[in-house]
């Protein structure tokens, strides 16, 4: 499966109320949310809207911008394209889950800040989540490498160089802890 695609799972097995809505459990960030959600609300809408996770932007609402983008079993996917229901037995995470410790960032997160790896701020969060997905995937050996995995993030403010230098950073930290 494409980590963009859109993960799926048959709704027909969701509880539906009268109202038609569907009551999920949704495991975001190592907690369970108990949600009554309209069927066609997207894992996106539901951060956003239901548990006031505001840090996975809508960019362009039609998959093309990675603004979006959180992990969900440790892949990353477009929370826009993807249904809230769909995701439901799952790990969700989000940027505000990514740190490891209340207090300290992700090294991902303190290598942006590093590398002033953005600008306006809007698409760090899905650029981040993508970026600490391309390491951990090994998918960042080189810099062509970090350019190619990272291409379905798009900056406005054309921090490109910042990011890739902020990956690399992160990637080489992490290949020490491994050692």
């Amino acid at each position: 499966m494409d980590a963009y695609s859109p993960l799926k799972t048959p709704v027909s097995s969701r509880r539906k109320t009268t109202s038609g809505t569907l009551d999920i459990v949704l495991s975001v960030n190592g907690r369970d949310h108990r949600l009554s959600v309209d069927p066609r609300v997207t894992l996106l809408d539901a951060l956003r809207e239901h548990l006031s996770l505001t840090g996975s932007k809508k960019g362009c609402d039609h998959g093309q911008c990675g603004a979006c983008t959180v992990h969900v079993d440790g892949q990353r996917v477009l929370s826009c394209l993807t249904l809230a229901a769909t995701v439901e037995g799952k790990a969700v995470t989000t940027i505000e889950g990514l740190a490891p410790d209340e207090g300290r960032l992700h090294p991902m997160q303190q290598a942006f800040m590093d590398h002033d790896a953005f600008q306006c701020g809007y698409c760090t969060p899905g650029q981040i989540m993508s970026a600490v997905a391309c390491v951990t995937e090994g998918l960042a050996e080189t810099d062509d490498d970090i350019r190619e995995y990272m291409s379905g993030n798009l900056c406005r403010c054309a921090a490109y160089p910042n990011i890739v230098a902020a990956v690399r950073q992160t990637r080489d930290e992490m290949k020490g802890e491994r050692s």
